[in-house]
């Protein structure tokens, strides 16, 4: 198919009610959530949130009750997404790795992000998409979201929904279904 592993990732960013993005403010990455799919056993490793400092926007409480994610986390826990870049680089030879996210969002926020500032992009290769993946597997006629495809799979999903590394873990267990 593509390599041994999979990385799925999935992003929490910084939002707004109703979409409406504060003037002056863009979106920037806040979580970025990982972990890994061996493709020969199917198990699932190294999940893990790696909260990212906003440089271009504020977390706001929208934002907060949607993630999860405060002020006084990033503030503790962050650091900035050049950093998180390459510790994603060095923790999971993202290089040498397919990856994937459920729906497109984050890859092209990660190109943006990476675009803005001017830094190497942390994955090469291959991008899957499993909610694409997901629809054709199942031959449904259109895209559904991931809770929907947990729903369908008759699976639980396990742990905060808009929890970056919740939702990479989540997303990783319904590429384990479609691959069985």
């Amino acid at each position: 198919m593509y390599t041994n592993e999979i990385l799925i990732i999935d992003l929490e960013a910084t939002c707004w009610e109703n979409d409406r993005i504060s003037i002056g403010q863009k979106v920037d990455i806040i979580e970025i959530g990982i972990c890994k799919l061996n493709l020969q056993s199917k198990a699932i490793s190294q999940k893990q949130s790696i909260y990212v400092i906003p440089e271009r926007s504020e977390i706001n409480d929208f934002c907060t009750k949607l993630t999860g994610i405060t002020p006084e986390l990033i503030e503790k826990e962050g650091i900035y997404f050049e950093e998180a870049c390459e510790k994603i680089r060095n923790e999971y030879d993202s290089a040498s790795s397919t990856w994937a996210g459920f729906g497109n969002f984050d890859r092209e926020q990660i190109f943006e992000q990476c675009d803005w500032l001017g830094i190497e992009i942390p994955f090469e290769g291959n991008y899957l998409n499993v909610m694409e993946e997901f629809r054709d597997h199942f031959r449904l006629h259109k895209l559904i979201g991931l809770k929907r495809a947990l729903d369908y799979l008759k699976m639980d999903f396990e742990g905060n929904h808009h929890s970056g590394a919740d939702d990479a873990y989540n997303a990783a267990r319904i590429l384990q279904k479609i691959l069985e």
